[in-house]
């Protein structure tokens, strides 16, 4: 019977190996595979009799030995949408059940994937090199606030970017302490409504007195009154009454109109505010002048012409569709040509008790199983969750120099399995041949 069980035990051991030498052809095929993950291969002694008087023949089965916990190199990509995951976690992705007029229904399945390299389709959704379509949390585009209730498949609309109303204008010059006349000086700054749509204001300045000038402002697109309204703004200590340095602003005060203006606090912002209408109702806009008492905004310094130093204001108006990024963070953020950007979705990391456990899929993806446990939903780089790496890819875990030696070890077993078997063989043809 050791004859048999020689034989049936070498059999045994040449599909061990053989499926070895499969597991070593994946990975050696899939070197190159963006995020795919290498299979080991361990081996299993079975017993069929083994004790101090006996030891008959058993058999050896080859058992996969998954590495998906096992980080693959990362190398940059010229995908902005790119994204690789340094530590633990996969990205949430979904498989394509159908696809009708372009519009694709989705499975109901969960998957996962550390094959990063996303890009946008023709449809407007981030899929990677296998097809697969990264899935994310919703981000409400007024608050910023994200929805963690639920994962589904990001899609990026190329919409408009939508206008911003001006509120804050911040106005940097200086007035000269000695103008040549006429003393009025007419300056302007433009703001933008509700709609996205330019606006001028002047601003007219007029010196009433040493280190005194009114400032009167005129909207001339203002349905209601274009002179809204005017303030005087004083200079130093004597004009304003107030300890400030000369030149800078000592004092805002007397506003007519729309007109309201900031009390004096040294150190504090010194600003007016006025009201327009241009057909959407009152629009309230901030004119930030600087700092009471420092030579920051606008001053009144020696010169005989208005010196325009700088001014800048917070309104855009309304946007096209530009680029989409990336954070560190996961975020998706549409960027428009009006310089706006808006933050659409998060993409979480998903976290298992056991990755190693995961169902191996088509397009190096994974579903999850009782072995690798429940997957977690978390930010990148908390709760355990690797960290979000952009413009990057992680490659294929597999090293080549170590699959060759695998190879050249199974290719030996092989042959040495085989040669038992022939062996035995020889041995079995001469016990027969001794009846002769």
């Amino acid at each position: 019977m050791s004859l048999f069980g020689a034989m049936n035990t070498a059999i045994t051991g040449l599909g061990a190996q053989s499926a070895a030498f499969g597991n070593i052809s994946d990975n050696i095929a899939n070197s190159q595979t963006v995020g795919y993950k290498g299979i080991e291969t361990t081996f299993v002694d079975y017993l069929t009799e083994s004790n101090a008087i006996i030891n008959s023949s058993g058999s050896v089965v080859a058992r996969p030995h998954y590495t998906n916990s096992v980080q693959g190199a990362l190398s940059q990509s010229g995908s902005p949408l790119a994204m690789a995951l340094t530590g633990q976690g996969f990205f949430p992705v979904s498989h394509v059940a159908s696809l009708a007029d372009a519009t694709p229904t989705f499975s109901t399945i969960p998957y996962y994937t550390r094959a990063g390299d996303f890009s946008l389709n023709e449809a407007g959704f981030l899929v990677n090199s296998a097809g697969e379509y990264l899935n994310g949390w919703s981000v409400n585009p007024a608050t910023g606030v994200v929805n963690q209730n639920a994962i589904t498949p990001i899609e990026v609309t190329q919409a408009v970017g939508l206008p911003v109303p001006t509120t804050q204008v911040a106005l940097s010059a200086n007035l000269p302490a000695t103008p040549t006349t006429p003393t009025n000086i007419a300056s302007q700054i433009n703001i933008y409504d509700s709609l996205g749509t330019a606006r001028t204001v002047v601003l007219n300045w007029t010196q009433t007195a040493t280190n005194a000038w009114t400032v009167a402002l005129n909207v001339p697109d203002d349905i209601a009154a274009p002179a809204v309204g005017s303030a005087i703004v004083r200079f130093g200590p004597i004009a304003s009454s107030n300890a400030v340095p000369d030149g800078t602003i000592g004092s805002i005060g007397v506003p007519t109109g729309t007109v309201a203006v900031t009390p004096f606090a040294l150190g504090s912002p010194a600003s007016l505010s006025f009201s327009a209408n241009f057909g959407n109702g009152p629009q309230s806009v901030t004119l930030d002048m600087g700092i009471f008492g420092q030579s920051a905004g606008v001053t009144q310094y020696a010169g005989s012409a208005y010196t325009l130093r700088g001014l800048t204001q917070n309104g855009l108006p309304p946007g096209s569709f530009s680029s989409v990024s990336t954070d560190s963070s996961g975020k998706i953020i549409v960027n428009f040509d009006n310089g706006q950007s808006r933050s659409i979705a998060q993409v979480p990391v998903i976290m298992f008790n056991n990755p190693d456990g995961l169902q191996r899929e088509d397009g190096q993806s994974f579903t999850a199983t009782s072995a690798s446990g429940a997957a977690l939903a978390n930010a990148a780089g908390t709760g355990g969750a690797g960290n979000i790496v952009n413009g990057s890819i992680e490659q294929s875990n597999v090293d080549i120099a170590t699959e060759f030696t695998r190879l050249i070890v199974a290719q030996r077993a092989y042959s040495a399995n085989a040669k038992m078997i022939t062996t035995a063989d020889d041995m079995l043809q001469q016990t027969l041949d001794l009846k002769r």
